[in-house]
C-alpha cells in the first residue's frame, strides 16, 4: 500500500445538543490537521463519510469542509456513501486516490447526527440500508432483521444467550475507559443476560443491551503517501485495506455465513503477509452482538457456530488471546454511521502510536478493522501498522 494516516480526529459520540453536521464536521476537520501539521493549502482531495438517509435536512454536506477554512475552497471534494460502512468506503476512496498519484494528501471526514430524529423515524432511515422490496416490512426493522438472524443462528447452533451477553458487558466494560464513548457505564454480564424492564426485547432474542447505539458524532484522518509521511510526526501505514461487496437481498445468501466479511478478511490478510494470530486488536463491527459473534467464525477466530465458545472463554477481553473492540465498538462508543468507519481507523491508529490513553492495548504493533454496511453487504478490511 502506499497510503498512511498521519493525523487524526475525534469528537465525542452521543447525543450531542447545539451541533450540527456542519459545526462537527467543521470541528474535526480542523483539528484533524492541526494534528497532522499538514497546512490547509497541502490538501489535494477532501471526502466526506455521511450516510444521512433523513437524518439530516442538508443533503448535499460535501462543501461542508470548506467551511473549516477558507483555503480549502476550490479544492475536490466529493461526499461517500455505503450505508454503515460509509466512513470506511471514504478512507478506501482516499486510499486509491493516493495509489494512483491523483492525490498526495487527503482529507477524510466522517459525520452523522441521528439523535434530532424522532425513534420511528431513526427505524425508517435504517431500513433503507436493507432490500427493500422483500425487507422492508420485517417488523422493528432494521433491528428486526438482526433479530430474524440471531434467531436463525439459535435454531442452527443452540441457544447463544450467555454468548452475547459476554459480548455486550465486555464492549461496555471496554467503553468506559473510552473517554469519546457515547455510553461508559459496565452494565456486567448478569444485567446484559437478563430481560427486564430496563432491559427489554427488542427483537427475536436481541435485548436492548445487545444493540448498538443511535450517535452523533464525527471523527477525521489525515491520508498521506508513504513518502511524505515519513517526514511526518507519526505514519501509521495500510498493509491491506479490501472492499467486498455482497448481494444485497438476503435471500440471496446464507445470512448465517457473513460471506462477504470472510472474503475481505481472507484477501486482507493474504495481501498484507499477515495472520490473524499476528494482530494486535481488532476493532469490528458490532451493531448488534450477534453481528460481532459471527464475524469471529468470518475472520476465522472460530469455526462456524463456535463463535460464542470465544465469547464465553474471554478470548477476546482485552487481555486475551485478541482483544476486539478495546474502544467499546459501536455497542458502547456509539455508531453515528457516517462517522464509524472513519472512528475505527483513527482510534486504531491512537493505538499504534501509544497514544490511546485507556483504552491502549500495550505495545500494539497491527490493528485489523471490519466495518460493514447492511448485514455483511459492504465489508471493509484493513490491516494498518506503524512506520513512524
Amino acid at each position: 500500500m502506499t497510503a498512511c494516516i498521519v493525523g487524526w480526529a475525534h469528537t465525542r459520540f452521543g447525543k450531542l445538543d447545539g451541533e450540527t453536521v456542519e459545526s462537527l464536521v467543521v470541528r474535526v476537520a480542523k483539528d484533524a490537521l492541526d494534528h497532522a501539521g499538514i497546512r490547509t493549502e497541502d490538501v489535494d482531495e477532501i471526502l466526506l463519510g455521511h450516510f444521512n438517509a433523513g437524518f439530516s435536512q442538508q443533503d448535499f454536506t460535501a462543501s461542508l469542509v470548506l467551511q473549516a477554512d477558507d483555503r480549502l475552497r476550490f479544492k475536490p471534494a466529493t461526499r461517500i456513501e455505503n450505508a454503515c460502512a460509509t466512513g470506511s468506503a471514504a478512507v478506501r476512496q482516499g486510499i486509491r486516490a493516493i495509489d494512483s498519484k491523483a492525490a498526495r494528501t487527503v482529507l477524510v471526514v466522517g459525520v452523522e447526527q441521528m439523535t434530532t430524529v424522532p425513534g420511528p423515524q431513526v427505524q425508517e432511515n435504517l431500513v433503507r440500508a436493507s432490500y427493500m422490496r422483500e425487507e422492508a416490512d420485517i417488523p422493528a426493522g432494521f433491528a428486526g432483521q438482526f433479530g430474524k438472524i440471531a434467531g436463525a443462528y439459535f435454531q442452527r447452533h443452540g441457544d447463544q444467550t450467555d454468548a452475547l451477553a459476554r459480548l455486550a458487558a465486555k464492549n461496555h466494560r471496554n467503553g468506559v475507559s473510552n473517554p469519546y464513548a457515547h455510553m461508559q457505564k459496565d452494565f456486567g454480564f448478569e444485567f446484559c443476560r437478563t430481560e427486564s424492564q430496563k432491559n427489554p426485547i427488542v427483537a427475536g432474542p436481541l435485548k436492548r443491551t445487545d444493540c448498538s447505539l443511535v450517535s452523533d458524532g464525527a471523527a477525521a484522518v489525515v491520508l498521506t503517501d508513504v513518502e511524505t509521511a515519513m517526514s511526518m510526526r507519526r505514519a501509521v501505514m495500510f498493509r491491506a485495506n479490501e472492499h467486498v461487496q455482497d448481494f444485497l437481498p438476503m435471500s440471496k445468501r446464507d445470512i448465517l455465513l457473513f460471506e462477504g466479511c470472510e472474503e475481505a478478511w481472507k484477501r486482507a490478510l493474504g495481501n498484507s503477509g499477515t495472520k490473524l494470530d499476528d494482530l494486535s486488536f481488532v476493532e469490528t463491527h458490532d451493531c448488534f452482538t450477534i453481528a460481532e459473534l459471527i464475524e469471529y467464525e468470518a475472520m476465522g477466530l472460530a469455526k462456524r457456530g463456535e463463535g460464542g465458545h470465544i465469547a464465553l472463554e474471554g478470548q477476546t477481553e482485552k487481555n486475551g488471546r485478541l482483544p476486539v473492540n478495546p474502544s467499546g465498538g459501536l455497542k458502547a462508543k456509539g455508531h453515528p454511521i457516517g462517522a464509524t468507519g472513519v472512528s475505527m481507523h483513527a482510534l486504531s491508529a491512537m493505538q499504534l502510536t501509544g497514544e490511546a490513553g485507556g483504552i491502549q492495548i500495550p505495545g500494539a504493533t497491527l490493528a485489523g478493522i471490519f466495518n460493514m454496511g447492511g448485514a455483511a453487504v459492504a465489508n471493509y478490511v484493513s490491516i494498518l501498522e506503524r512506520v513512524r
